[in-house]
């Protein structure tokens, strides 16, 4: 059985994450290493993006790490959402706004994060009861600038700005206000974990973390 989340408020589960790493694994096996590597950078959270056949897999593995509060990314159907709580996600990512997963994820009391790319969507964001989305694909929809320009008219939304987003350009984001925490896979990328770099990982980790303290 999934872990039942009270409550659907996406702050609230992610308190105090303020760098999301998103991980794209084929391996399951390196699932227990890696969230080892991001717990030990001092990560409180992480998307494992469902990308990937054995996603639900991997996240099971990485939500038993106590250090870490796990969720699935990269969701897409009502279905997928369903199976992403039952394999242990604890929130719920998607590229875009789709209303049959948002009211799926409420139906399983886990908070949804969908995401938008122009006014209109966050609107529909909005109307659906919504206070948090995803900005994506950040930077090249216009990055910060795309950002202030959203976060001025809809006062009390918060955005969780990923997509072509690196170190050099987290710190901007995360000095806006309007800002939740900011998700990138520069962190643990596929390449990392092919090589077994799990040093590399944790090195990266620390130091985004450290760069994110307010």
């Amino acid at each position: 059985m999934a872990q039942q989340v009270i409550g659907a408020d996406p702050a609230g589960v992610l308190d105090g994450c303020r760098v999301l790493p998103v991980l794209t694994v084929p391996d399951p096996r390196t699932a227990g290493p890696l969230a080892d590597a991001l717990a030990a950078g001092g990560a409180r959270c992480a998307e494992v993006t469902f990308r990937t056949p054995d996603a639900a897999r991997v996240l099971t593995t990485m939500a038993a790490h106590g250090g870490l509060v796990v969720g699935a990314g990269t969701v897409l159907t009502a279905a997928q959402a369903e199976r992403a709580v039952r394999a242990g996600a604890r929130f719920v990512v998607s590229p875009g706004l789709d209303e049959e997963v948002v009211g799926r994820c409420r139906a399983l009391g886990v908070p949804v994060v969908p995401g938008v790319a122009t006014a209109t969507e966050l609107m529909r964001a909005l109307a659906a009861g919504l206070d948090t989305v995803k900005l994506f694909p950040a930077e090249p929809l216009g990055g910060i600038a795309l950002l202030r320009a959203l976060a001025a008219p809809f006062p009390g939304t918060r955005f969780v700005p990923t997509g072509g987003i690196g170190l050099d350009r987290m710190a901007d984001y995360l000095s806006h206000p309007a800002v939740l925490a900011v998700g990138g896979s520069w962190m643990a990328t596929p390449g990392h974990l092919e090589r077994g770099d799990f040093a590399g990982i944790r090195r990266l980790t620390a130091e985004a973390v450290e760069r994110s303290a307010p």
